[in-house]
């Protein structure tokens, strides 16, 4: 008999930049701890280039860069069309469920200006790591129902590009320490708020450094290309993941807790090994924009 799982209230993706998979090597007791709760893996696989707008991008939007098109620049100085086929998970949560409470707290404030489009009642909040996670525990004590809720914090990148990324970095690697540090409060909370057992919890970084350039990033080399990943919830797997999974999957798995319809096909897909059999008769619905628009009309 299939056991039953509670429903996911709300999905949290917990963000650092630029820690590649060097976590291991740093000390990370709240990653080491709560990672195992869930599925993970150490080598899931940044986009390419491996660049902050363009691998963000790829999480939040569910598709390459090719498709959604970002750069640093870009997400720097324009807001993301509106009218995009590859809307964020932002766009298709509000279009779909417009009563949703939605956050997204980033250190990098492209990502709130530039890489998640505007006007949709999303609270947007751009502050340094520390400051921004005090925000982001205020909100959480009083927006408990908040429905997706997204957190980027900007280090370990910036020591990266000061000091080098690698694990024979000590500024770098202690920089990973104190994202930890913040990151595992907010589990910790989520958890003294009893919100854990029905919330689905991505953690991840963008993308790694150190591979072509000590201090830099943007190639195919492992120290750029390899990240960690887990996630965490309701009908989730423990352990490490054996497939293969790109960050950009992080989109597939919040749209199917979120039970969200694409209007697009999407490059996101689930992670073998990564659902438990509670999770069977659930699938991730497509639709093409042509059929969707048919449906709005014989419904309207």
């Amino acid at each position: 008999m299939m056991k039953q799982t509670k429903a996911v209230q709300r999905v949290l993706i917990l963000g650092m930049d630029g820690a590649g998979n060097f976590v291991q090597q740093a000390d990370t007791p709240n990653l080491d701890a709560w990672l195992p709760r869930g599925a993970y893996t150490f080598d899931a696989k940044a986009e390419m280039p491996t660049i902050s707008a363009e691998c963000w991008g790829s999480v939040l939007h569910g598709v390459q860069p090719d498709k959604h098109k970002l750069n640093n620049e870009k997400a720097a100085t324009l807001s993301y069309p509106s009218d995009s086929p590859f809307p964020s998970l932002f766009r298709l949560a509000r279009e779909q469920q417009p009563e949703a409470k939605l956050a997204s707290f980033s250190s990098w404030s492209p990502i709130n200006s530039g890489i998640i489009e505007d006007n949709l009642g999303v609270h947007k909040v751009s502050l340094p790591d520390a400051e921004l996670v005090s925000s982001l525990l205020v909100y959480m004590e009083e927006n408990q129902d908040v429905r997706l809720l997204f957190l980027q914090l900007d280090e370990p990148d910036g020591s990266g590009h000061r000091y080098g990324y690698g694990d024979d970095c000590p500024e770098y690697l202690a920089a990973i320490t104190t994202c930890d540090e913040l990151i595992g409060s907010v589990l910790k909370r989520l958890e003294k708020l009893g919100l854990m057992e029905d919330s689905l919890v991505v953690l991840l970084t963008d993308h790694g450094g150190g591979g072509d350039n000590k201090y830099s990033h943007g190639s195919a080399h492992p120290m750029d290309r390899d990240v960690f990943w887990g996630c965490i919830g309701p009908g989730i797997n423990s352990g490490l993941l054996k497939g293969p999974v790109s960050i950009t999957d992080t989109a597939a798995i919040a749209a199917l807790a979120l039970g969200l319809t694409l209007t697009q096909q999407w490059d996101a897909r689930l992670p073998e090994g990564l659902l438990d059999d509670t999770w069977a008769s659930k699938s991730i619905t497509i639709v093409d924009s042509k059929t969707a628009a048919a449906e709005e009309s014989h419904n309207g």
